[in-house]
């Protein structure tokens, strides 16, 4: 069974739509939000290949954002430091990438990815203003940690709900391989396919997930958090020191980092 056919036994009743962008015709990736985040995945795109334009609130924002994609720890530049990109390519990427304030610098994308606050009402009016801005054939993709992807896309036009998915990245997005890929039951058998091959283009795995409502954290976040209940449990009850169960699951598992010593998340770095 090729990939295409097996990805569809997790959307059997979703007819494809003929009417909205294809994976092929994704030239123009646009991020919503900058930052760590955000600078990530739009690196992410423009060493794939795409033209990139990122979205931020002022110029101080954006500035930022060129720090952490061009000069940052996990930025362009270190990464042909470490010779994992080379020189030319290297220049090429950043010449993809533009930068803007207002929200038509996304309007001509083919899929767009919002990696603003974790505040819900804000995403929901953001992507209720990108509707009206963007054209009717582009994605929408929320890279949220956990928001049931559905209320997210609460206030877009009927007609977008189908072009609508979680995308879920992993901090630091250039390094980690992990991608969630979260349906809908309106989203279209072709905007899951087009995601999880733009996910595979920037270099991703991904994780299939159905949006569940009255659940936070799809697959990562949920089952680091039932983890992290049992732990500290464990330490609360006295079986074993904080230091001990992190030593377990670094030296057991291979994690990077345990649950209580200092660790990696929104906004850090490894």
């Amino acid at each position: 069974m090729g990939a295409r056919a097996a990805r569809r036994l997790y959307h059997p009743h979703h007819e494809t739509r003929e009417d909205q962008v294809k994976f092929e015709e994704i030239r123009k990736v646009g991020v919503l939000g900058g930052g760590i985040m955000g600078g990530g995945i739009a690196q992410t795109y423009a060493v794939a290949g795409y033209a990139v334009a990122v979205r931020d609130i002022n110029e101080d924002a954006i500035n930022a954002t060129k720090h952490a994609l061009f000069d940052g720890k996990w930025g362009i530049k270190r990464g042909v430091e470490r010779g994992k990109l080379a020189f030319d390519d290297a220049i090429a990427a950043m010449e993809r990438v533009s930068f803007g304030i207002g929200l038509d610098v996304l309007a001509e994308c083919d899929f767009v990815v919002e990696a603003i606050p974790e505040k819900l009402d804000l995403k929901q009016q953001v992507f209720a203003e990108l509707d009206a801005v963007v054209k009717p054939t582009a994605i929408f993709a929320s890279n949220t940690s956990g928001f049931v992807i559905e209320e997210v896309a609460r206030d877009v036009s009927s007609s977008r709900k189908p072009l609508f998915v979680g995308m879920h990245f992993s901090n630091p997005v250039t390094t980690m391989k992990m991608c969630e890929v979260i349906y809908t039951p309106e989203t279209s058998q072709e905007t899951v396919d087009a995601t999880v091959s733009l996910a595979e283009a920037g270099g991703k795995v991904v994780s299939l997930v159905k949006d569940t409502p009255g659940t936070y954290g799809f697959l990562l976040n949920r089952i680091f958090g039932a983890a992290y209940r049992e732990a500290r449990a464990i330490a609360d009850q006295g079986i074993a020191t904080k230091e001990d169960i992190d030593k377990a699951m670094i030296t057991g598992r291979n994690w990077p980092s345990g649950f209580f010593g200092a660790r990696g998340g929104i906004g850090k770095e490894w």
